[in-house]
């Protein structure tokens, strides 16, 4: 997140929302106070949509595991959480 003073963010409004564009967010500031903030739209159906996906495929693993009577540990499911993240 970035600050940015209002005057500023008149002097370089396109670069800002190219910004803003690209996922970045910006606080706009009066005075050293927070104004107004400016970031990336979000598309709620897109995000909604990969939620019940997850969701889906969560619900098939569980329902094989249990057809397989196998179990599993917080600790693999933390290691699943976390593969991949450096």
């Amino acid at each position: 997140m970035r600050n940015v003073p209002i005057a500023e963010f008149k002097d370089h409004i396109s670069e800002l929302i190219a910004a803003a564009e690209a996922g970045d967010e910006i606080v706009i500031t009066r005075h050293g106070k927070a104004a107004a903030r400016l970031g990336p739209v979000v598309d709620w159906e897109e995000r909604r949509s990969r939620a019940v996906g997850a969701a889906e495929r969560l619900k098939r693993m569980r329902d094989k595991m249990r057809r397989e009577r196998r179990t599993i540990s917080l600790e693999e499911i933390t290691l699943w959480k976390n593969a991949g993240r450096k």
